[in-house]
């Protein structure tokens, strides 16, 4: 008899399992194909030990929703969630997800601490994901390396399992704590509520430990958790000099004991992206024009000159003479009057200027001054709201063919467009909110400097005409 998960096995009439490549605790993790949309994805499957409890299942649906919630470059794409019941009874739970290809960041760790410069990367992007969860009122609890795959395009935050609402009770019906005691944040032993503040401490001690190759306060049960914050020294840095010091200071904030001297988690993406920007390079100097020295006598020794004397002087006149040679010649060469100005030919008359403008009328600009994102008129008939969805689409692939655009603010920029796009054509929103956030994106991003200041403007204009489509 088959075991009830095998290779070839059709979950739900859809998923073809291939092979496992995974399993924790609770879960097993299969490669799978979507025969529906011809398609390889990951398939993480609760344990038939706890898929026939409905809590466990429960459990694994809200991670589904809360993940798939999340349209975000750092964010491990949900796709789906189903349940499928075997001949023989037993049930099957599962959550669909895009299949990654890289290495989880607690195996690069097992090699040693990360330099400094992919430390302070890592960290970004982990922030950047917790920020973006955060603002949809999520809170993640069990960042650790474990749960941070590295890929090729960035890292990508896992397992939204232990996920739950800000202000939700942080304690399961037994009165336990969920999540990995050496990333707790404190107050969660005393049972406060989910707060984004916890996931900033936990964020602090991945960055602390990317940097250092170990937590500031290692334990493995949360009796040692708590001996280990009670007597243990507070944490630091300054084994490593080469740190830049803002790094150092937004990382030890983040393991602040009281969550309200902690930042949050976009001041720490915020802090590390400025580390990573490379500095503005020094003014140039400014060429102030000498006027050149009156020709000077050349005087001739008139005591007897050695041999190497004489040629020395010899080397230093014959460029005089050339010089004074050509200037004479340039001068012969001159014409009387100077030759009338050529008139380029034209398809229409060309006006020709006075010769003194008159005193009373301004100086011409050299430049118009160009216009900021904000102030460009969309054209007259932007079309339909799909017409007008293609041509930001075809922008920001023209961007990322140009290196203009950053490929993961490509891909983020993207999903928000077609999430926008579905929303108002269903009539589930109102063009104008989606527009409008659209349009925050690409100045965030652009501050980040994840978008080119050419590539805003033309996106923002882009929007704009979005906003004025027809629906």
């Amino acid at each position: 008899m088959k075991a009830a998960l095998h290779p070839g096995r059709l979950l739900a009439r859809r998923y073809r399992l291939l092979d496992q490549i995974g399993a924790g605790g609770m879960s097993v993790i299969w490669r799978a194909r979507d025969e529906v949309l011809d398609r390889v994805v990951a398939l993480k499957v609760l344990a038939p030990s706890l898929a026939a409890d409905a809590r466990f299942r429960g459990m694994v649906r809200e991670e589904a929703r809360a993940a798939a919630q999340l349209v975000h470059p750092h964010v491990t794409s949900v796709h789906d969630y189903g349940e499928t019941v075997a001949p023989d009874g037993s049930l099957t739970s599962f959550v669909v997800m895009e299949l990654l290809s890289g290495e989880e960041l607690e195996l690069r760790l097992t090699e040693g601490p990360l330099p400094w410069a992919e430390a302070v990367e890592v960290g970004a992007q982990v922030a950047d994901a917790l920020a973006a969860a955060h603002r949809l009122g999520i809170v993640h609890r069990d960042i650790t390396p474990a749960n941070v795959m590295m890929t090729g395009t960035g890292v990508k935050v896992l397992d939204f399992g232990i996920a739950t609402r800000i202000g939700a009770p942080d304690e399961d019906e037994d009165g336990g704590t969920f999540g990995t005691p050496a990333y707790v944040a404190p107050e969660r032993l005393d049972g406060a509520p989910a707060q984004p503040s916890t996931d900033v401490y936990s964020l602090g001690v991945l960055l602390h430990e990317a940097l250092t190759g170990r937590v500031p306060y290692p334990a493995e049960t949360w009796e040692q958790l708590s001996a280990a914050l009670a007597s243990g020294p507070p944490p630091t840095l300054a084994e490593l000099p080469e740190l830049p010091p803002p790094v150092a200071r937004i990382c030890l904030r983040s393991l602040a004991r009281n969550p309200a001297d902690r930042p949050t988690a976009r001041q720490v993406a915020t802090a590390l992206r400025d580390q990573l920007l490379p500095a503005d390079p020094p003014p140039a100097p400014i060429q102030t024009p000498t006027p050149p020295l009156p020709p000077q006598p050349v005087t001739v020794p008139t005591t007897a000159a050695s041999g190497w004397s004489r040629r020395r002087l010899a080397l230093l006149l014959v460029p005089v003479v050339l010089a004074v040679g050509v200037a004479l010649t340039g001068v012969a060469l001159l014409p009387e009057q100077p030759p009338a100005r050529q008139v380029q030919p034209s398809v229409g008359p060309v006006a020709t200027p006075p010769t003194d403008p008159p005193a009373s009328a301004p100086p011409e600009p050299t430049s118009a001054p160009p216009a900021s994102p904000s102030t460009v008129a969309p054209t007259l008939d932007p079309g339909t709201l799909i017409e007008a969805a293609n041509r930001v689409d075809k922008l920001i692939g023209a961007g990322l063919s140009a290196g203009e655009i950053r490929s993961d603010i490509g891909l983020d920029l993207r999903n928000e467009l077609r999430n926008l796009t579905t929303a108002v054509s269903s009539g589930r929103d109102e063009l104008a909110p989606p527009v409008a956030r659209l349009r925050q994106k690409v100045a965030v991003r652009l501050g980040e400097g994840g978008i080119s200041p050419a590539y805003a403007e033309r996106l923002d204009a882009a929007i704009a005409e979005l906003g004025a489509a027809r629906v």
